[in-house]
């Protein structure tokens, strides 16, 4: 007989009469449109099937966070959503973590279960595309993918897979990332140091998070949130903040945030104003500029700084550019060009029309390690059209 509990983070589980976790029930899968009942089965017509992508967010946090207290949440409430999660990190006190097993042969992706609540879950070896493939093929049972990396795991080069990959990025699109926070252990996560030439992978978590929960702040004064928020606020000025307990937070600010949809990318550049935020080593730096720019110098300037780790033609010793986002006023062109960036990769893409009387400003900003002086005027000089 299983009754109801609560792990260290008080989140309800299942556990039986001698207070070990049970899985959690499940009904059967619904056939998908890719699995007809019978070889005789009409197949189903290319336009009934929804293209459109399905939106993935990465979920990264460090060790104990409470990324699992939220996944929990995520695959067990009655929040109306069909959601698809693929973890690859197994915690104490989950049931339904504790419910798969991982593979010990290889394998990159186990069964895939679903709950009652219509959501999917897999236990991966590996977060890659070989997985995100193979959820594919059950298209159509799910409206969100929540991709889990490990605590120390660097969201970067998974961020990036959905821009190489082409054929990925037809089936889905990233919708954001999102970083969990320790409030009682994050400052201290986030002044650990490295070897030289290694990026903390806290700061790094937060540096490249669209969406940060401060959890646990139930846990520690206000003085030590408010140190906390200006130290995660001090590495990454983009990023939203909300801080939380139990890692209950509104389902919207985790799931369809379209970070990555450059038509939102303006209304968030358009809040960010002239400034520099501050730390040892990574910063956010913005800066705005005035009038048209030429559009294959925007390009060479930027490939130097994100390629090449150089501005104005000199190396600038540990550069290294995390996220970019900006929104350009390209000479000749009467839309909007909005580019984002994650690390080297960047994408650059054609939006709104300028209104006639609108003036036309260039937005930019960028997080890295090692951003140097003069970023703006380097800019201005290299990039903005001239007629000569």
């Amino acid at each position: 007989m299983a009754s109801s509990d609560e792990d260290d983070e008080g989140v309800p589980t299942l556990v039986d009469a001698t207070g070990s976790y049970v899985p959690p029930e499940l009904v059967p899968a619904p056939l998908s449109q890719a699995e007809p009942s019978s070889s005789a089965a009409v197949p189903v017509a290319a336009d009934q099937v929804d293209a459109k992508p399905v939106p993935v967010t990465i979920l990264t946090g460090y060790l104990g966070a409470g990324k699992t207290t939220l996944l929990n949440y995520l695959l067990t409430a009655n929040h109306g959503y069909k959601i698809a999660v693929i973890l690859n990190e197994f915690g104490e006190g989950s049931a339904v973590e504790k419910s798969m097993s991982v593979g010990t042969e290889g394998e990159l992706f186990e069964e895939w279960l679903e709950l009652r609540n219509g959501c999917l879950c897999c236990s991966v070896k590996d977060v890659g595309v070989k997985a995100i493939e193979n959820l594919m093929e059950k298209r159509g049972r799910f409206d969100y993918v929540v991709l889990e990396t490990t605590g120390l795991a660097d969201p970067g080069p998974i961020a990036s897979m959905f821009w190489l990959d082409d054929a990925l990025c037809s089936q889905v699109k990233l919708d954001g990332v999102v970083t969990v926070m320790d409030a009682k252990y994050g400052l201290q996560q986030l002044k650990e140091e490295r070897p030289a030439h290694v990026m903390n992978e806290a700061v790094r978590q937060v540096a490249l998070a669209d969406r940060i929960l401060l959890n646990k702040i139930d846990l520690v004064s206000e003085a030590e949130r408010d140190e906390l928020r200006q130290a995660v606020q001090g590495i990454n000025g983009l990023a939203q903040i909300v801080e939380t307990s139990y890692a209950k937070v509104p389902m919207d600010f985790v799931l369809g945030i379209q970070a990555f949809d450059q038509t939102k990318a303006e209304a968030v550049l358009a809040a960010q104003q002239g400034h520099t935020h501050d730390d040892a080593t990574v910063r956010t730096v913005t800066f705005e500029q005035a009038g048209p720019v030429d559009e294959r110098a925007v390009e060479s300037w930027l490939e130097q700084l994100l390629w090449e780790g150089m501005l104005d033609g000199q190396a600038v010793a540990g550069l290294e550019v995390l996220r970019a986002k900006g929104v350009l006023a390209i000479h000749g062109q009467d839309k909007r060009v909005i580019f984002q960036a994650v690390r080297e990769l960047y994408d650059k893409t054609t939006t709104s029309e300028w209104e006639p009387t609108e003036p036309r400003i260039t937005r930019m900003v960028f997080i890295g390690r090692n951003l140097p002086d003069g970023m703006a005027e380097s800019f201005a000089r290299n990039c903005l059209h001239t007629t000569a």
